[in-house]
């Protein structure tokens, strides 16, 4: 039986589409691995700096009971109160000092760490609290805070209530380690404390207040409208924030099956063991309650550098690999498309080649057949016409050799000629093609690294802007280009000094001195112009340790923020002093603005938050200043009512310690 044979162009058509799929697959496998390591590495890198911006949430919370705690303590009728030991008194004072600010402690204890009173719970008192690391800092009158684990009896001393709040049982979590129990009784707190001391700084005990975390979602929520502002992905977050006690989820916005926050479920065991027992941090895919999140997760430490749990923030990774599954599905459509396209042509080009061959396979049959006369009539200009033209002389030549080999070589030549054509618009073509390749190449290097010629983008523009005049109708659109540019470079610039702050460059720095600075870098502006400048420096101010360059970019931000609050018309008083209370230099600077909201005032230091119209500022100043104010062991206080002006307070410790 005869084997089924394919024609020549089934054979030509299958070869091409054999190389062209092989091609296209193995392309398409590349460019999906390509595709997904860079949205999973741009993914992980987000992350990376979301976790940073969780721990700042995390500590200004801790530092807002630290200035709680403080102030109180430093407070007169406080230390009076201790020193007649008026008990009820105490216990309305303090009672209302933890309510008011959200406190769910808030106790005084001796000078030896007895307790005497408790807000929440009065008739427990008596016990001694001097172990107590957080207590025992204070009780050296030093200020103290941290996070802490307490046990049940702890809690329960401070109020039952409480204690049954920090208990959680224990839900099963596939993926999380074992663990032989099935109930965390213990909770984790934000603890601080504070020495009360009498006029002449003797210590008469020790004010300490903290919140428990267990189910307690403000950080946790708070980070997730920070960073994530509500993003959802097919009707869920897709940012998540979590604080872990040891291993247990205490206080989370992820969610279980059911919708609810996965209070109780547990850490996979592989971060357990990085995060918890090596103590590292862990930033790459984990698996969290039931779905897989590209995460980054820190371990939280006491004040004794213990880990007691961690914190987390992560991101669904579904919508990166339904991205990249979107991006290569268009790739293969296309590439389909490409290949259909491709085989209209292929099946063209092959008739165009097979049509020759069936009429030299005729012209055979014929002269077979006698008809020495008969030629092949096929007018291409390749092997297959060179063909059909040596077969049409190899019959002429029996009649006429002379006339066959003039007519042979006149056709030769022009089929060469058609042929050389040919050959030179098809190198040109892919000369062509490979350039447009090179250039895609060039284009998505560029649009990684987009913030490099800003600087160029500015440095130039600025060039071209000085050469042309100012009646030139470009004029007024290259000081656009100009402003926005640099409005760029300010944002990239200002984001990178909130990320990563330099140390501070300490050394003895005058403040007077630092101020008039200042003011000569900003009093020549149009803006200060009708500012009336008023200076009530204290005469003999000492000097302090710290960062001049960085307190001067402090004092700038203050001053430039007071003269677009009074639109370039109005008083403002700048008034150094020393607060020998508590070895302090204070500096304030007061204007005559149209002030701030109340609700403002508490969103004043928060990154990207600003009250300027768009376009008029990052929202970055006031936070790198905090920062700033913060790494020189500082504060700033703003006082300020709409319509009454407002008052900036920067106080700087007098002694610091140089190590």
């Amino acid at each position: 039986m005869k084997a089924f044979q394919f024609s020549l162009r089934t054979k030509l058509i299958l070869s091409f589409l054999v190389v062209i799929i092989i091609g296209g697959l193995l392309t398409l496998i590349i460019g999906s691995r390509l595709i997904r390591s860079t949205l999973i590495s741009q993914a992980q890198a987000k992350v990376r700096h979301d976790l940073s911006s969780a721990w700042m949430v995390f500590n200004a919370k801790l530092n807002d009971i630290k200035v709680i705690v403080s102030l109180t303590a430093a407070r007169e009728s406080l230390r009076e109160a201790v020193q007649i030991k008026q008990k009820d008194i105490l216990l309305r004072y303090l009672n209302r000092v933890r309510t008011e600010n959200g406190l769910d402690i808030l106790s005084l204890a001796d000078g030896q760490g007895k307790v005497l009173l408790r807000t929440r719970n009065p008739e427990m008192t008596g016990d001694d609290e001097s172990s107590d690391e957080i207590i025992r800092q204070a009780l050296k009158n030093n200020i103290a805070a941290s996070s802490q684990i307490l046990p049940r009896d702890e809690l329960l001393r401070e109020g039952r209530d409480l204690a049954d709040k920090a208990v959680l049982e224990f839900v099963p979590t596939p993926k999380a380690a074992p663990r032989p129990e099935n109930r965390e009784t213990s909770g984790m707190i934000l603890k601080a404390a504070a020495p009360v001391t009498d006029e002449k700084g003797a210590l008469l005990g020790v004010l300490y207040g903290g919140i428990l975390l267990n189910r307690n979602y403000e950080i946790v929520d708070r980070v997730k409208d920070l960073v994530f502002k509500g993003e959802k992905y097919k009707g869920r977050e897709t940012g998540t924030a979590t604080i872990f006690q040891n291993d247990l989820r205490i206080s989370t916005n992820v969610k279980n099956e059911k919708g609810e926050r996965a209070i109780g479920t547990l850490l996979s065991e592989e971060v357990k063991k990085a995060v918890l027992d090596e103590g590292k941090a862990w930033l790459a895919r984990a698996f969290v309650v039931n779905d897989w999140y590209i995460t980054a997760y820190e371990p939280i430490k006491n004040v004794e550098s213990k880990i007691i749990g961690i914190l987390y923030v992560g991101m669904l990774e579904k919508p990166y690999l339904d991205t990249a599954n979107r991006v290569m599905l268009t790739f293969a459509l296309i590439a389909v498309l490409f290949v259909i396209f491709l085989l209209v042509i292929l099946n063209f080009s092959t008739t165009r080649i097979i049509r020759p061959l069936q009429r030299m396979v005729r012209a055979t049959q014929e002269i077979a057949n006698g008809d020495l006369s008969h030629k092949v009539d096929v007018r291409s200009g390749d092997e297959i016409g060179t063909l059909a033209d040596s077969f049409n002389q190899m019959t002429d030549h029996l009649r006429e050799a002379n006339d066959s080999l003039i007519e042979w070589g006149t056709t030769l030549e022009k089929k060469v000629e058609e042929r050389t054509k040919e050959l030179v618009e098809i190198q040109a073509h892919l000369v062509q093609s490979e350039k447009l390749a090179s250039i895609g190449k060039l284009a998505a290097g560029i649009a990684h690294e987009i913030n490099n010629p800003l600087g160029g983008i500015l440095l130039y523009s600025h060039l071209i802007l000085e050469d042309t005049e100012k009646n030139h109708p470009h004029y007024e659109n290259l000081k656009k280009i100009v402003k926005e540019t640099t409005r760029c470079k300010d944002i990239v610039k200002g984001l990178l000094e909130f990320a990563r702050p330099k140390e501070p460059e300490m050394g003895m720095v005058d403040m007077n001195e630092l101020l008039n600075k200042s003011l000569t870098l900003m009093e020549r502006q149009a803006l200060f112009q009708n500012i009336d400048i008023r200076k009530s420096y204290e005469p003999g101010l000492p000097k302090i340790f710290a960062d001049g360059a960085q307190l001067q970019q402090v004092f700038i931000n203050i001053i430039l923020n007071a003269a677009e609050a009074m639109n370039g018309n109005g008083a403002l008083t700048l008034k150094t002093s020393v607060d020998t209370g508590r070895d302090m230099i204070s500096i304030e600077f007061t204007d005559t603005g149209h002030g701030i909201r109340e609700e403002d005032k508490k969103r004043l230091f928060e990154p990207f938050f600003s009250t300027k119209e768009v376009g008029k500022g990052t929202g970055l100043g006031l936070a790198i200043s905090y920062g700033i104010v913060q790494k020189h062991r500082g504060v700033i206080e703003v006082q300020s009512e709409a319509g009454h002006g407002a008052t900036f307070t920067v106080k700087l410790p007098l002694k610091r310690e140089t190590t």
